[in-house]
């Protein structure tokens, strides 16, 4: 299923054309404070979590809350409500009186709730944005000094929706429910920090209404197991053979980064791809095909410092798709320039965009064939130096903008990778902090450039993105199931390239 991700104003707009077919404002929060309450007991049941606080606001998200408030009281526990309102919109209004009638205490300061065990956060909801009074950064800062599990309802109370910007002060949730569909801030990386396990729970929004406000391929999108599944390597046709499963050429390794090629050359063979030939300097030869005996390695002449120094006669038909750069130092200036004339995919990733930052735009700018570049923040800024500090804030617009003035596809590394050909946006949210290693780059190159290789010649613009977010998802989930049972520090290069096949089993 696709999971759009919308700007403050597209929801509004979506919610506007339910509201004016004729669903009841009243019935939709009934509706939304029943998914919420039944999804808040599965995490806190009410044997381990039997005092709730209950912070609300004078909008919908503080109605919200109060519905909430009302189905767990029903269900035993034992509820304390908190606003630093005092006059609220209508609906939040009744919710708030029935809720007085039915004896839930409301206390009149955040220290009140310090016996509680988990507290509900329904102040803000995704339409704030301007930044808050004194008097509200002392109750969000008292609410988050309290120490205990938080539960945010649409975002944390204090971050805009789209920019993920701190409006003075945020409350740090250890659990966030995004209502309906994804908002921009969940894809940004500002606030990250506050949104502690982020899902979301849809509210059957009618997929005419999205159609009417996003368009029939929303432009931006988190990546979805099932999306990601449609391009993973789970099935081939019965007759079939090598060489219709895609031929990948590395071009990677130095004397100095040996395990770069080698982690690359793994990562490739993970994705499944028919034929793997890497090309490597010559004194590295023996140490790749020790780890990658069914590789075609080639051995390329190298300079005094253990760089390639020139690339062999090669057939170049008989590839399908071209990877570069991993451990392959600055110095193969040249070969780097070559490889840019080819007709085929070529994907660039670390020392070959840092050369990259140093030849003309128009070198991969007018190339015919796909150009897959996937830098993290430091390649970024050395091919980008344009950017400003507001660029770097707004990650996704940059990303956009600079995928459609290259004509490539850009990958952009981070705790939120975004993936974009300019016109279709891909959010990659499925990552884990245990891949901040050496090496993990190195084996997202390999399989990334498998899966472009076995897609070929279906690369449509389309088929080609999705392929390589699917790629991009595949790692990060290879990442997080490594971590989920090796812990953080246990998710070395190795252990990621042998999760990969797990992912793929599960």
């Amino acid at each position: 299923m696709s999971e759009p991700i919308v700007t403050i104003a597209q929801m509004q707009a979506i919610e506007a054309r339910m509201f004016a077919a004729g669903m009841p404002v009243a019935a939709l929060m009934e509706k939304v404070g029943g998914l919420i309450s039944r999804r808040f007991q599965q995490l806190f049941p009410l044997t381990s979590y039997p005092r709730v606080g209950v912070v609300f606001g004078a909008g919908h998200n503080g109605g919200d809350a109060l519905v909430v408030a009302r189905e767990i009281h029903l269900c035993g526990y034992q509820v304390l409500l908190y606003s630093p309102s005092h006059q609220f919109k209508a609906l939040t209004a009744q919710h708030h009186q029935y809720l007085t009638h039915l004896g839930i205490a409301q206390v009149h300061a955040v220290a009140e709730l310090q016996a509680c065990d988990v507290v509900l956060d329904g102040l803000f909801g995704f339409g704030l944005d301007r930044s808050l009074s004194t008097e509200l950064v002392a109750v969000i800062t008292a609410i988050n000094q309290l120490n205990l599990p938080i539960v945010s309802i649409d975002l944390p109370s204090g971050i805009h929706a789209d920019m993920g910007e701190i409006l003075g002060a945020a409350i740090v949730a250890s659990h966030t429910f995004c209502l309906g569909l994804w908002k921009m801030a969940f894809a940004q990386e500002t606030a990250l920090a506050y949104f502690g396990q982020a899902e979301l729970l849809g509210f059957d929004i009618p997929q005419a209404d999205i159609q009417a406000v996003l368009g029939a391929s929303p432009p931006l999108q988190m990546m979805t197991k099932a999306t990601a599944d449609r391009c993973l390597p789970h099935h081939r046709p019965i007759v079939t053979h090598k060489y219709q499963q895609g031929h990948l050429l590395l071009v990677v390794g130095s004397e100095k980064y040996a395990g770069a090629a080698i982690l690359a050359g793994l990562g490739a063979r993970a994705s499944g791809v028919g034929l793997l030939s890497i090309a490597v300097p010559n004194s590295l030869k023996l140490a790749v095909l020790n780890h990658l005996p069914d590789a075609i390695v080639i051995g390329c002449s190298e300079t005094a410092a253990g760089a390639i120094a020139q690339l062999p006669e090669m057939n170049w038909f008989k590839f399908t798709a071209i990877a570069v750069g991993c451990g392959l130092t600055t110095a193969p200036v040249e070969i780097v320039k070559v490889l840019l004339t080819k007709d085929l995919p070529l994907i660039l990733d670390a020392d070959a965009l840092n050369i990259l930052a140093q030849l003309p735009a128009n070198s991969w700018q007018c190339r015919s064939a796909p150009t897959i570049i996937t830098p993290h923040d430091g390649e970024w800024q050395r091919l980008f130096p344009d950017m400003t500090d507001t660029d770097q804030i707004d990650r996704i617009k940059t990303v956009i903008e600079k995928a459609a003035q290259n004509k490539s596809i850009v990958l952009r590394k981070g705790a939120r990778t975004i993936i974009s050909d300019g016109d279709e946006t891909w959010i990659i949210n499925n990552g884990t902090p245990a891949l901040a290693r050496g090496g993990s780059g190195d084996v997202l190159t390999g399989v990334l450039g498998g899966m472009v290789a076995i897609s070929h010649p279906n690369n449509a613009p389309a088929h080609l993105l999705r392929t390589v977010a699917s790629a991009n998802w595949w790692h990060a989930q290879a990442g997080s199931l490594a971590a989920q049972n090796r812990g953080i520090a246990g998710v070395d290069a190795f252990t990621l390239v042998e999760y990969l096949t797990k992912v793929i089993v599960n």
